[in-house]
């Protein structure tokens, strides 16, 4: 069901982001935004996890420099029948975590150094088994695209927001018109990033169901949940987070600054939820 529900988030955000390039410049507008989506898609393709380690500063390490964590990472890899990620280092005292890469052989997995401390072993395996979760479905990808998708389109409304108040566009039918362009600088945006925060959502749950089964303890990936949530609320923020990256790690890094006032605006489902699942998964299997 998730799955399907990804597949037409998806399709709506690809929908949506040439709808936009239709009622900013006609039929051309709308080809172009769909050649555009496909180019983008397939830079995002090859190029995200690069993307995203090098602004989180990570570091990659082996064997030698971080056993307990390389050897950890490698187990549950094992458990979870997926290739050796890459295994990486993220300078920070703020607990958290994230996958990255395009697929399972291109995959890497972060963890900071402030979640090294404040969790203990199983706690660790709990989160790194839930990121190892997102790769093996290819979570990292879908997220990535529609946050690309997101913010193309976000682009394109500032463009059509500058435009209209320099008069660079006609009101003619064939470009969209009046409604047109207000769908263009207002709603599509909202509707953009309503879908791509739906996705995440989605995917966070699935997720968290697979860490549990992959470690063998849902309770250590609920208390690691709740520590990490603890920090994120009455700690420092994440120097390293971005609003386009932030639905990457295992709770957002940015609700210490910005809290959400509805779970329609949010990049995760609620913590307390998702702990409660994990405890009821727990019971289910017998821990």
């Amino acid at each position: 069901m998730n799955t399907l529900k990804t597949t037409v988030l998806m399709a709506l955000l690809m929908g949506i982001l040439i709808a936009v390039g239709g009622a900013f410049a006609g039929r051309s507008g709308a080809m172009i935004m769909l050649l555009f989506s496909l180019a983008m898609n397939f830079g995002t393709y090859w190029f995200s996890d690069t993307i995203v380690l090098k602004t989180y500063g990570a570091r990659e390490v082996t064997a030698d420099d971080a056993p307990e964590l390389y050897n950890l990472v490698a187990n549950l890899a094992a458990n979870a029948e997926l290739p050796m990620p890459k295994v990486c280092i993220i300078n920070s005292g703020v607990p958290n975590a994230f996958a990255t890469g395009r697929n399972p052989s291109h995959a890497a997995v972060a963890v900071t150094t402030g979640l090294m401390q404040a969790l203990n072993y199983d706690e660790i395996a709990g989160v790194l088994a839930h990121e190892l979760s997102h790769v093996k479905h290819r979570d990292t990808l879908i997220s990535c695209v529609a946050a690309a998708m997101a913010g193309i389109i976000s682009m394109i409304a500032n463009i059509a927001q500058w435009a209209a108040i320099f008069g660079g566009r006609s009101d003619d039918d064939e470009n969209g018109g009046f409604i047109g362009l207000i769908v263009t600088i207002v709603i599509a945006p909202i509707a953009a990033a309503l879908i791509q925060m739906a996705i995440s959502r989605s995917r966070e749950y699935e997720a968290d169901k697979a860490g549990g089964e992959i470690c063998g303890n849902p309770n250590a990936l609920a208390n690691a949940l709740e520590k990490i949530e603890y920090f994120s609320l009455n700690g420092p923020v994440m120097s390293q987070a971005t609003a386009s990256t932030a639905h990457l790690c295992i709770v957002n890094p940015l609700k210490g600054s910005k809290q959400t006032f509805i779970n329609l605006f949010s990049t995760h489902p609620p913590t307390s939820e998702r702990i409660a699942r994990l405890r009821q998964q727990a019971i289910a299997m017998g821990r």
